[in-house]
Parts: C-alpha cells; structure tokens; sequence
C-alpha cells in the first residue's frame, strides 16, 4: 500500500509540473503534505497506480449527419516499472481498434458495461514508447454530447455541445474519467465549413485550415492540466465580441451582442477576484453562450465557460452565475475534488468565493441578498434529503454523482467557509484561503487533506478556534451545526414587509417595489402566503408580468408559486417556458412539483412529450425518474 501511494503521489507531483515555469505551485508542505493519501474513484475503472494518462490528443470529425465524433485519441501515459496494461473509462463508443506509436496494433479489451459507468477499455502497454492511438467513434445517444437541430437554435444552423460533469467525458474521449487524473490535451476538430468550433483551450479564434471540399479543420491546446470533465467542445454559428484584453464572448450572431453588453461586468469581477485569492492562471477568461437546452446554468471549462441563455435578462442582474463560474478559475479547475464525495470541495469554495466578488462588484448589501436566498433555499433542500447526503462529505458508491449536486454542496459549503471566515477574522481567512489554492495548484484535493491544511495553517497552535469552527461537525454531520451564520438583509426585510402588505390586502399597484433587484422580488415570492385565491395571483400577474417577463428567476418562481396553487391561468406560460429552454435548475423542480399533484401530473405527461426531445440528457434523465418515463 506504502508503494503504490507514494507511486501516485510521484505522478501526482508530476502532473502538476506539467504546467511549467512558475505557474506550478509548490506542494503543500509540513503537516498537510503528510497526511490524506488520495483515495480510489469508485467511478472510475482506471488503476493509476499501474498506468496513467497525463495528456490527450484528440483528431475529431463532427458529422451532424450521422450525429457522431469520429477519428483518433492518442494518450500519453506514465507507468510502474513493470505495469503491462492501462484502463481507461469509455461509455458507449464503438472502439475500432488500438495502436502503439508505430501504428502497429495492440491488444485491447472492453469489459462489462454498467449503465452508470461504462466499461473499462484495457489496453496492452506498448514494448517500447508512452502513447497509444485509440480509434473510435461516438454513439448519436453519446449522453455528454448534445446535437441541435436548426430549429433548435437562434441562428438556424445545426449546434453541438459536450458536457463532461461529471462521468460523461467517456462518452466521447476514451481516457481515465476521474477527476483526480489530471490531464492535458490538444485537439484538432474538423466541422462543416459554415460552422466554427471553440474548446475549452487555446487557440479559440485562430484561422482555421481547409480540409477538403465543405469541411475546414480548428486546432486548440491547453498545456496546464485538468481533470478531464473539464475538456469541452461546442460546435455551431457563432461569433466573438471582445469586453476587455482577456475577456470577450462567443454565441450565435442574433445573441453575441446582448450577451457582451449583459456581461460588461467581467472585467470588474476578475480584478477582484485576483485581488482576493490571487493571479488568474489560465490566460483568457471568455464566455460562450450555448443554445437554450445547455442543462446547467453554467460550467466553469477553462478559459472558456458555458453559459445559458437564461441569465440574460437584459438589466444585468443574473450575472452573479459569471462571478461563479469565473470563481471556478480557482476553486474546482486549480484545486479539484479528487472523487466526486468530495465535490463540496468544488462549490463550496466556489459559492462563497461568488458572494465575494459580487460584494466587491456591487457592494455590501447585494452580496447580503445573494447569501440570504441561497440560505433560504438550503433550508428547504435539507428538508427533503436523507441525513446521509445532508454531509459535506458523501459516499456515493454505486450512485450516480450527480446525486450530490445540490444545496449542500453549494451552500451548506459556503457556509462552512463563512463560519470559518467570521471566527477567524476576514484577514486572517483571506491570506489562508489565498495561500491554499497557492499551496494546492493544479492537485486534487480530499477533505482530509483540506482538514490537514487548515490544522496545518489557519487552526496552527489556536485550538480554542478549531473548537469555536468545529470542522468535523459540518463535514460528516447533518443539517446545519449551532454555529452557521444567518445573513440579515434589509432590502429583504423591506421585501417581506410588502408581502405582508399584499396579505393583508393592498393591490399589487400600491406596493413599494420601484428599483427593486431580481433578488427582492424573488424574495417578495417567498415571503408571500402558501396558499393564495386565483384573484391574488390574477391581481398580482397584471401588475408586474410575471407569466410574460423574460428574468427566468422571476419566471421561475412565479409558476412554482402558481403550480402550488393550481392556478390554470398560468399553464400557457408554464408550458412556454418548459419548452423554450432546458436548464435543470428550473426544469427538475417544475415537473417536480407538477407530478406531485393530481391537478398537474396530465398537465406534466403533456408538456415533457413536446419538450424531453429538446432537452440534454442530464435534464432528461433527471426528469424520468420524476415522471417514472422508460425512455
């Protein structure tokens, strides 16, 4: 065991140096640098310790005919003294053969497929050399890669877009899936010349090379290495708009130039986010928005994060998803969960790290709105969880990982830091949150490394603070410890005071609501009574058109309040919605709350017919189970 951890941790160590000159951190060092060996993935069939992939080189054909990527994937790997085969993560990929660097054929097997995790492909070292060719092609049911018909795009044209979080890059690159195997890689994509390709990589803009009659090749690279749910393509018509000297915006021709005037804020939110915890590592910060079924609001692939239309409400007030996923830079993409029961690790960070950028973007009191919804929200999620996956810490074997995208990791976890940062003194927080994503740059991280870090630095000789934070308590406990902070926001308090009002029965057009942000009315909804006449809601739609408004948040939680009333005035917004886009995050929770009612379990089986066929997978599949569908 001693030897193949300390195997590990070599490669590990040489992963990270793979980044070169000054952009590699040095490893944690004392009592942090000791302790939490990296464990097994349990979501992976890749053996590292044997063999280990470091870089991917992808030659890919997009055939939106077919509905398949095409061509070749040549790994470099590391291996033991004495290793004679390597295991990679593969799903639904059809393997036409392996080959060493010669083009000499190796031997190679698929094994037993799991529905949740794919096969392993193992494959025969090579005698001599440290690469291997993988030919394959993709299935048009490939569930990280989404193809968009014309009609399901603004510009017309056919789209594609891949979604690796969290195992389902083996659905189109055959590599070691963990997210503690972290990689480099380069790509050269060839698409139908009337479409552009842009990666999660350098070279996004380049001149691209003609490749015969209709079809011109983009080549990208990325020399700092990720985990590979981090690698991304999208494919279709879409143009550049420059905000600053790093920042600009990718999305099709109708779109770019809404989405660079919503997102004029990103050069404020990186100088204060490398104020706070340091220099951005990754070069250029840009954002791609992507049709209206990308399943996530955003997803943080380097250098260039996936957006959903959604948050271009056309006044700037959802661009708080940027400052996360912007916040990613840091926490998730240069220190990563090592498996996914770690993924608090991720978003925790990244969630508290948000609330700082907007405070420093748009001050004291929005950043108070921000934490007070996200608590109200984590209170109601706690409710429905089992006490299990009410940990920061999980244990998801023989589940799928997206079981531990919720609340929890997002805000239970903020949270966590927040009870850090109020005992410790913000200064004292800041220089040790800086100095751990110095410490651990471009390295998985477990939690037990985390508690390592934090006895090793910010808890060094001050017990009574560990006591005071007790760490263990929001780690492997339930619910929320005695010591999690309550923001009190006095926009909200003003909020709840007209929700009160309108109870009590002033008309809509009375209230005090001039100026107000999306998160005030937001937090107007909530505050409203559970149970409401269909004369209040009818009273309340014509005042401020909340069936019609174009803010999906606003949208959003007027047709939960609705659905919870019944209010069938509503259902033609509710059905327009669900159809027009396929974020999860507003989808799940609908039908959710549509199949829990006699009145609107019709009204879901009707609209998830027309819409499932437009939705991503991951939206899809969380959706069936709601719906009890057999797709």
């Amino acid at each position: 065991m001693i030897a193949r951890l300390s195997l590990f941790a070599l490669l590990v160590t040489l992963a990270a140096c793979r980044t070169g000159g000054d952009e590699a951190a040095p490893a944690a060092s004392g009592e942090a640098a000791e302790q939490a060996p990296l464990p097994t993935d349990v979501h992976s069939y890749a053996k590292p310790e044997e063999a280990r992939v470091t870089h991917v080189a992808l030659d890919l054909d997009a055939d939106f005919d077919l509905k398949e990527l095409s061509g070749m994937a040549t790994l470099t790997f590391e291996a033991a003294e004495g290793a004679e085969e390597i295991v990679l993560d593969v799903r639904d990929l059809t393997i036409e053969g392996v080959m060493d660097a010669s083009g000499d054929s190796l031997a190679y097997e698929v094994g037993e497929s799991d529905p949740l995790l794919g096969a392993p492909l193992t494959v025969q070292i090579p005698e001599s050399g440290e690469t291997i060719t993988v030919r394959y092609r993709t299935s048009p049911e490939a569930a990280a890669v989404q193809w968009l018909r014309p009609e399901q795009t603004a510009s017309g044209q056919p789209f594609l877009f891949t979604q690796g979080q969290a195992i389902l890059t083996r659905t189109w690159v055959p590599t070691q899936d963990s997210p503690g195997i972290r990689q480099t890689y380069e790509a050269e994509i060839t698409v139908p010349e009337s479409l552009t390709a842009v990666m999660s990589a350098e070279g996004n803009g380049d001149d691209p090379v003609a490749s015969g009659e209709g079809a011109r090749t983009f080549g990208f690279e990325l020399d700092k290495a990720v985990p590979p749910y981090l690698i991304a393509l999208a494919i279709g018509d879409l143009e550049f708009r420059e905000i600053g000297e790093r920042t600009g915006v990718w999305a099709e021709p109708t779109v770019v130039e809404s989405a660079a005037s919503e997102f004029v804020d990103v050069d404020a939110m990186m100088d204060a986010a490398e104020e706070l915890y340091g220099p951005y590592r990754w070069g250029r910060y840009d954002v791609l928005v992507l049709p209206a079924s990308f399943p996530f609001g955003g997803m943080e692939n380097p250098l260039l994060t996936f957006a959903t239309p959604t948050i271009l409400a056309g006044d700037r007030s959802l661009v708080s998803l940027v400052a996360h996923e912007l916040a990613h830079s840091w926490s998730g993409n240069l220190v990563t969960n090592a498996t996914w029961d770690d993924f608090w690790i991720n978003e925790g960070f990244t969630s508290y790290f948000e609330n700082r950028i907007m405070e420093e973007v748009s001050g004291p009191e929005y950043a108070q709105m921000l934490e007070s919804l996200s608590r109200t929200g984590l209170d109601e999620e706690i409710t429905g969880l089992d006490e299990a996956d009410q940990h920061l810490r999980l244990n998801l074997v023989g589940r799928d990982p997206d079981d531990g995208m919720n609340a929890i990791a997002y805000d239970k976890g903020a949270l966590f830091l927040r009870t850090m940062e109020e005992a410790a003194g913000r200064e004292a927080f800041d220089a040790w949150l800086r100095g751990y994503f110095d410490r651990h740059a471009f390295q998985p991280m477990t939690t037990d490394r985390l508690l390592a870090d934090l006895d090793a630095n910010l808890f060094k000789g001050n017990p009574a603070l560990r006591d005071e934070v007790n760490p263990e308590a929001w780690i492997d406990g339930p619910g929320l410890p005695a010591n999690a902070p309550r923001v009190e926001s006095a926009a909200f308090a003003r909020a709840e005071a007209q929700a009160e009002a309108f109870a009590s029965g002033t008309a809509p057009g009375e209230l005090e609501t001039e100026g107000w942000s999306t998160h005030e009315w937001l937090h107007f909804m909530q505050s409203l009574p559970g149970e409401l006449k269909p004369v209040q809601l009818a009273n309340l739609d014509e005042a401020f058109g909340f069936s019609d408004t174009g803010n999906s948040e606003i949208r959003f939680a007027w047709l939960k309040t609705a659905i919870a009333n019944e209010y069938d005035p509503a259902v033609p917004s509710l059905e327009l919605f669900l159809t027009s886009q396929g974020r999860r995050k507003f989808v799940l929770p609908l039908f959710r709350d549509l199949a829990a009612s006699e009145w609107g379990k019709p009204i879901a089986d009707r609209i998830y017919r027309a819409a499932r066929p437009g939705y991503h997978f991951i939206t899809s599949d969380s959706v069936d189970d709601v719906l009890g569908v057999n797709a």
